[in-house]
């Protein structure tokens, strides 16, 4: 008899944990972890061609070797901050953002570089290089928006009831958003 109504007991707790969105919490946690893979994806690509731009642009004799210098270690940091995608707390994506926006200034300090050499710009491997990166660029702000998206579906059902007690008692934490930089609501002042 003991027996039974321990098989009874199992029987209606699986669909309590079914309709209290416990496996619906494991599966938006799972696709942050997918979306957060897909970041990471575009920001390797964008590090995996940077030395194809840097080989290009030193074959320019008179190029500054102080920006390449830059751009080559500005790469080597960004790629050495990873993030463990059980921990994507704000903290985390903080300090991989701020990791890869020296990487951002570095290139766009290149490319102002690279606008005083003609025959760099015309150069057809720079032209294809530089179209990846921006095409690459457009992929990360793409997959960041996804990732926030994902992110924010999460954290919304977490904390409805009765999810926000299963959250608590299984341990499902907030997840941390990517932000804009500080500063980048103000429009750049243009001058002529």
């Amino acid at each position: 008899m003991k027996n039974i109504i321990k098989i009874l007991a199992v029987v209606m707790f699986i669909p309590f944990l079914q309709s209290c969105g416990y496996n619906k919490l494991v599966t938006q946690d799972e696709a942050i972890n997918q979306a957060w893979a897909q970041v990471e994806n575009a920001y390797q690509r964008r590090a995996d061609l940077i030395p194809n731009l840097v080989e290009t642009v030193k074959g320019y004799a008179n190029f500054e070797k102080s920006t390449l210098t830059d751009v080559i270690e500005a790469r080597a940091n960004a790629t050495k901050v990873t993030v463990d995608p059980a921990n994507l707390s704000p903290e985390a994506i903080q300090n991989f953002q701020e990791a890869q926006n020296g990487l951002s200034s570095s290139l766009a300090r290149l490319m102002v570089v690279v606008e005083r050499y003609p025959d760099l710009k015309a150069n057809q491997n720079f032209l294809e290089l530089q179209s990846q990166l921006e095409g690459t660029e457009n992929r990360i702000s793409f997959e960041r928006k996804k990732f926030n998206d994902t992110v924010g579906q999460y954290n919304a059902a977490r904390r409805v009831f009765p999810r926000n007690i299963i959250a608590g008692i299984f341990g499902f934490k907030e997840r941390g958003y990517f932000k804009a930089d500080e500063g980048s609501e103000k429009a750049p002042a243009v001058k002529f």
